[in-house]
């Protein structure tokens, strides 16, 4: 690439200078609209952030449920405004604490959450009343949601006083994540009855996020973040169908997940693409009647892969420059990285700073004055277009293999996220892509930096009160409850409502995993 040439991270060519002539066909009543009005284009709501600013949910867990339930009252106490919880390797793959395959990592990347009685700790003391809670768990999605549903009924707030998410997308992790237990077809039933008991018992959470991030992590360019991602919801709105569910009672409570990268323009540009797809989609393809059917209300968090080890004190940059392309986007909610994530789990005072990021955009910046600020700028509309018209290519392309599952099962997703990967991984070699700090202005010297400390013995705690609950509960009960729920599995009636009775009688998120994994099996790739 010469100096004079430019691209997006997607590829996309950009002009020296852009002018009317770049939109030329632009009508701006398709392709804008009004704030909060179809096709969305410019917000989801009509005020945006001049109404209220988006929701400062930073995601926190590690080892036990009481140091994760600290840390959340640390960041209510700065000001946070929504919780968002991360849970271990092994809560994540349907292992309680105590199983073999558990050992070495347990809490480490998250908090561990076994039973009822961990759940009663990670809550202890938040007013479930108030607050919305995040929950980024796939497989075991549905467990964690009933054990929330019970802490609530514990405090006296019924289900539908709860309000929260739960990330629950399962093809992405077949696509770029790898935290899957059963096969696509019995862990998309889940899914679809997870939409039908939330409809019941739970009408204002939202059940499904369905996530772009971590196809990004993996690799993707920014129009495939949005295309694949895109092509999974289709899959999830259509299953949900087959199952006789009623679309416009749960399309309103599906939400997404997108990341936030480097390249300012090209973010924002997605984001408003995005919405403006899935408008289109919602409307023309599935014909959605209600309006909040058509709106793509997302969560976003900054680039975990963009952080570098070396002089990470310039991730503050990153992410503030990222944060700033998720609002200017219209993005509904927000995590802000740690600038040390590089190098371990973040410590409070990186905690605390990327909240106070959040903060000053907010606060202090302008952007939350008036309602998507970047509207009608030459290039950035120029650039929607382009990104919208390279995801709806890659949309029918996956239509045409059948759909999202079936793509999956080809390796479709996969084989063109690592073909991209690997093209960006080559330019940073070739230096073509600079990156501060790794190929540019690198240093010799490495600054000491604090990194949070992993606590063995909060392992070993979490193990030994799983070990003491399921010599105390009673296990006839608990027996009796798995055997209900193994016999739902066996037929084709909602999973959640058996698999709460077992919970409620102190089964375990592994003893229901377990369960399941006899009945649906395990998935193995190709």
């Amino acid at each position: 690439m010469t100096s004079s040439e430019r691209s997006t991270d997607s590829g996309i060519e950009i002009d020296e200078v852009y002018d009317a002539s770049d939109l030329e066909e632009f009508d701006p009543a398709t392709k804008l609209g009004a704030p909060g009005a179809y096709p969305y284009t410019r917000g989801v709501q009509s005020s945006m952030y001049r109404g209220r600013l988006w929701t400062m949910r930073q995601y926190a867990g590690f080892g036990t449920a009481e140091a994760t339930n600290e840390r959340f009252k640390f960041l209510l106490g700065a000001g946070q405004t929504g919780l968002s919880c991360a849970f271990d390797l092994p809560t994540q793959m349907g292992y309680d604490a105590d199983h073999a395959r558990a050992e070495g990592e347990v809490g480490k990347v998250g908090v561990a959450i076994s039973s009822l009685e961990d759940m009663r700790l990670l809550l202890a003391g938040l007013p479930l009343n108030e607050v919305t809670t995040s929950m980024t768990i796939n497989s075991t999605a549905s467990t964690l949601l009933l054990l929330y549903q019970l802490v609530g009924e514990e405090q006296g707030v019924d289900g539908g006083q709860l309000r929260g998410t739960i990330q629950n997308d399962i093809l992405k992790e077949y696509v770029a994540r790898g935290t899957y237990i059963y096969p696509p077809r019995p862990s998309m039933r889940l899914i679809v009855d997870t939409f039908a008991y939330c409809a019941n018992e739970m009408p204002n959470w939202n059940t499904i996020s369905i996530s772009g991030y971590h196809i990004r992590e993996a690799g993707s360019t920014a129009v495939q973040e949005i295309a694949f991602t895109l092509a999974n919801g289709i899959a999830y709105v259509e299953a949900a169908l087959g199952a006789g569910l009623e679309l416009d009672e749960f399309a309103p409570r599906l939400s997404f997940f997108f990341n936030a990268h480097n390249n300012l323009f090209e973010e924002v540009a997605k984001y408003r693409a995005a919405r403006r797809l899935w408008a289109s989609i919602m409307r023309d393809r599935f014909g959605a009647k209600d309006p909040k059917s058509m709106m793509l209300r997302f969560h976003t968090q900054t680039g975990g892969s963009t952080l570098t080890a070396q002089q990470p004190q310039s991730n503050i940059v990153r992410v503030a420059i990222q944060a700033l392309a998720a609002t200017l986007g219209g993005t509904q909610s927000l995590h802000t990285n740690g600038f040390d994530e590089a190098l371990g789990l973040p410590t409070e005072h990186a905690a605390k700073l990327a909240l106070r990021t959040q903060q000053v955009l907010g606060y202090e910046s302008g952007i939350a004055d008036t309602v998507d600020p970047l509207a009608g700028s030459y290039f950035v509309e120029s650039l929607t277009d382009e990104v919208e018209r390279r995801a709806r290519e890659y949309i029918a392309t996956i239509d045409a293999m059948g759909g999202a599952v079936a793509a999956i099962e080809s390796r479709y997703m996969q084989d063109e996220i690592e073909t991209a990967a690997y093209e960006f991984a080559r330019s940073v070699d070739r230096g073509e892509k600079v990156v501060v700090g790794v190929n540019r202005f690198a240093e010799t010297s490495v600054a000491k930096a604090d990194v949070f400390p992993i606590d063995v013995q909060q392992q070993r705690d979490q193990v030994d009160r799983v070990k003491r609950l399921k010599s105390n509960r009673e296990n006839r009960a608990v027996e009796s409850a798995l055997e209900d729920l193994a016999v739902a599995a066996r037929g084709s009636a909602n999973l959640l409502y058996p698999m709460k009775v077992a919970l409620s009688r102190l089964a375990t998120l592994g003893e229901v995993a377990d369960v399941l994994r006899a009945e649906f099996g395990v998935y193995q790739p190709s």
